[in-house]
């Protein structure tokens, strides 16, 4: 992946036992009805509120505060990164995976300690697939996007209360930790672009926009949702999904992701 790339969605952008995932060979066109012209969803971190909730499970096992360090973190109200003296905590989830989880001072410890408890919490109920490249989580004050990429996800947590109050917030990890954990491997596979281009269509007008960027964590979402959690959708939502991109959707089935959590 490459060093400094930070993936974000607008709001309202290895370790731990799961194997690298290798692309699938291209896959040809199956007919289907013509998709809609104009992508379904403005953007799918939003698709509902109800494919990850706080009644699932998470996987955080541990959190310990080891700490002040200087780290490179990265925030947004700069747009760059810079050198903190943060607050470090290590989150272990499931047997053996282990996070460190940086804070930044502008948090007295015990708030630092709050923060960084409430979205390892979150993160927990991701599956197993997003914790591949995560080492680290930075976490700042501030409305500004999340992100991920740099084996990391960013946190602002203005943002992520406004996320949360919505029931919004594992959606957006789960936008966050494809960046993170998948497009390495398939923003710009052969598969992945066969798929794309046979499809015609993107499901988000963010996809549509950012298509070598965004297209892969806007459809992880409803893909996932149509594929796993279908009974908590309306109908024509998941009608929706599967009538835009049935390409993407097949590779994502050849790839084998799922929504198992981490053990």
């Amino acid at each position: 992946m490459r060093a400094v790339i930070l993936c974000g969605f607008v709001g309202l952008a290895g370790p731990g036992g799961c194997a690298a995932l290798a692309p699938p060979p291209p896959s040809p066109s199956s007919p289907s009805a013509p998709p809609p012209a104009a992508p379904p969803f403005h953007g799918t971190a939003f698709l509902d509120p109800g494919i990850i909730t706080a009644d699932d499970p998470t996987a955080l096992v541990d959190l310990t505060f080891v700490g002040q360090g200087p780290r490179a973190m990265f925030d947004r109200r700069t747009e760059a990164f810079g050198m903190v003296d943060a607050y470090l905590f290590i989150a272990q989830f499931g047997a053996a995976k282990t996070v460190e989880i940086q804070v930044n001072p502008e948090f007295s410890q015990a708030q630092a300690e709050a923060e960084a408890r409430t979205y390892a919490t979150a993160v927990g109920r991701l599956p197993a697939w997003a914790f591949r490249d995560l080492d680290t989580m930075w976490i700042h004050a501030g409305a500004f996007r999340f992100g991920g990429g740099n084996r990391n996800l960013l946190i602002h947590t203005a943002q992520g209360e406004e996320y949360a109050a919505g029931g919004y917030l594992e959606e957006v990890f789960l936008h966050e930790g494809t960046h993170t954990s998948i497009d390495s491997d398939h923003v710009a596979a052969a598969g992945w672009l066969a798929a794309q281009a046979a499809d015609g269509a993107f499901i988000s007008a963010y996809a549509r926009d950012n298509p070598t960027t965004e297209d892969v964590a806007e459809t992880m979402v409803p893909y996932l949702a149509q594929r796993f959690r279908a009974e908590r959708l309306p109908a024509a939502t998941v009608a929706a999904i599967q009538a835009t991109i049935p390409n993407r959707l097949r590779y994502l089935d050849e790839l084998g992701v799922t929504m198992e959590p981490l053990r």
